[in-house]
Parts: structure tokens; sequence; C-alpha cells
């Protein structure tokens, strides 16, 4: 499983939009310019979402984005999954028809179905505020 370009740049622009509110709704020009991200690749992110009520958008002078709720009622898990789809590690596992004919007897099906645990209880532990800290014990030593 690779998360891509479009669910990395989700959370960091959640996470500028989260830092900057308080001045009001935030041009999704600022976000750009701040993030080094192209505002036209942003817009169709935002576009998700504005339709999943994560974001609160205004037209017009003074206009831009703002969150919904407070950065710590959005888990990753939750925005990642709006923009990549399904986070599993194989397509047995994922939702709808995709099953295997052969899981009743795959050897290797318990060994997926951990790694989907793991992945899904680490990314339940973070919300957009935790991506926030600046704390250097929250044990984040990557750049997302």
């Amino acid at each position: 499983m690779m998360i891509s370009t479009k669910g990395r740049y989700a959370l960091r622009f959640l996470v500028d939009i989260a830092e900057h509110q308080a001045e009001g709704y935030v041009p999704l020009k600022d976000v750009a310019e701040r993030q080094g991200i192209s505002e036209k690749y942003l817009e169709s992110i935002v576009k998700t979402l504005v339709r999943a009520d994560v974001l609160t958008g205004l037209r017009g002078k003074g206009g831009g984005y703002r969150l919904r709720k407070s950065p710590d009622q959005y888990g990753v898990r939750e925005i990642l999954s709006l923009l990549e789809g399904p986070l599993v590690p194989v397509a047995c596992l994922g939702p709808g028809d995709q099953s295997c004919d052969r899981m009743t007897s795959c050897r290797t099906l318990p060994l997926w179905q951990g790694l989907e645990q793991v992945i899904q209880e680490y990314l339940d532990k973070y919300t957009i505020a935790d991506l926030m800290a600046r704390d250097d014990s929250a044990g984040f030593d990557y750049v997302i």
C-alpha cells in the first residue's frame, strides 16, 4: 500500500487550514503558496473534502476554507480513506465483491488481515490536531 500525493497533500492542506483558520476563512492560494503545492491540484482535493463535509467554503472577498469541526475530530485514517479509498494491503480485504474464491483455504490471509489491523490501528491514533503538534516527543520523525 502506498499513499499517493493526493492523500499526503490533503493532510498537509488540512493542517495548514487548521493552523490559520483563526484568522478567518483561509484562501486556497495562500495554502498553495505556503505548502508549495499547485493550486489546481489542491482544488481537486478540496472538492472531495467539501463533499465529505470536512470543509466549508466561502466565495468572494474574505473567502476561502475552514474546517467544519475542530482538528481533533478528524482522524488521519478517515481523511486518507476519503482520498485513497480503502486502506487495505490486498484486494480481497477491500469492500465489495472482491473476495477471492480461495479465501477459505488461503494460508496468507491471516498475514494480510493482521497487517490491515496494524495499519488501521496506527492511523486511528492520529488526528489533524496531532499533526499540528510540533512536539518532538509525538514520535514523528518523517515529513508527510
